[in-house]
């Protein structure tokens, strides 16, 4: 919901880093395999019961991750790029709460819901932007366009943060957030469905007309 908004507020900063990178010869693919890596850090510190370095890693992840952008952007972002950092995105989402289930027996069943609305709200993503960016519906600055929603990576950060600081409190906060993932995919839909409902272009040019 924050991330446009909060992309153009951290943009300078995060264009004269990467500037400064791009310089010194830096690679995007190297920080994101370094982000990555500090997620995976993440994901270890939960399992040893570490959780302020969990929470440390965590940071760095989602640092490493806007400044790989930034860092693209200076060197020219690719289709690769950006399908791999949306990988590496995806898999420190979905292991960093099937660690803690793991740790916290109690968030198990809170842990499957949240899993659950990620992959209907994935779903939702990757299918609805390749349709809309199609029809040049869903544009932005990202090597991928894609949808937005209640819950994008901002909330991610804030809810992952709150879960890591507090970790016995797990189940309360994962509930809340499948509720927001939930909302979100729902949005998605509706978003797509209005869309492809609307009068415009085929890819051969022809009028698609409203169902």
């Amino acid at each position: 919901m924050f991330d446009a908004a909060l992309r153009r507020v951290l943009a300078p900063s995060l264009d004269r880093t990467g500037a400064a990178l791009a310089h010194r010869g830096w690679r995007a693919g190297s920080l994101t395999v370094a982000g990555w890596l500090a997620g995976v850090g993440a994901i270890g510190a939960v399992f040893a019961h570490q959780w302020l370095w969990a929470l440390g890693a965590w940071w760095a992840n989602r640092i490493l991750d806007g400044l790989d952008g930034a860092l693209a952007r200076r060197r020219g972002a690719t289709e690769l790029g950006g399908f791999l950092d949306l990988i590496a995105d995806f898999s420190i989402y979905s292991g960093l709460p099937l660690v803690v289930a793991v740790v916290e027996p109690g968030a198990r069943l809170a842990t499957a819901a949240l899993l659950v609305t990620y992959y209907l709200s994935g779903t939702a993503l990757l299918g609805g932007s390749a349709i809309l960016d199609r029809r040049g519906a869903a544009r932005d600055e990202r090597s991928l366009r894609l949808l937005g929603g209640l819950a994008e990576g901002a909330e991610t950060v804030v809810a992952y943060s709150v879960l890591l600081a507090w970790p016995r409190e797990a189940p309360a906060i994962e509930w809340a957030f499948a509720a927001l993932v939930g909302v979100t995919a729902l949005q998605r839909v509706v978003r797509v469905v209005r869309v492809l409902r609307s009068p415009g272009v085929r890819p051969d040019g022809s009028l698609a007309q409203p169902r």
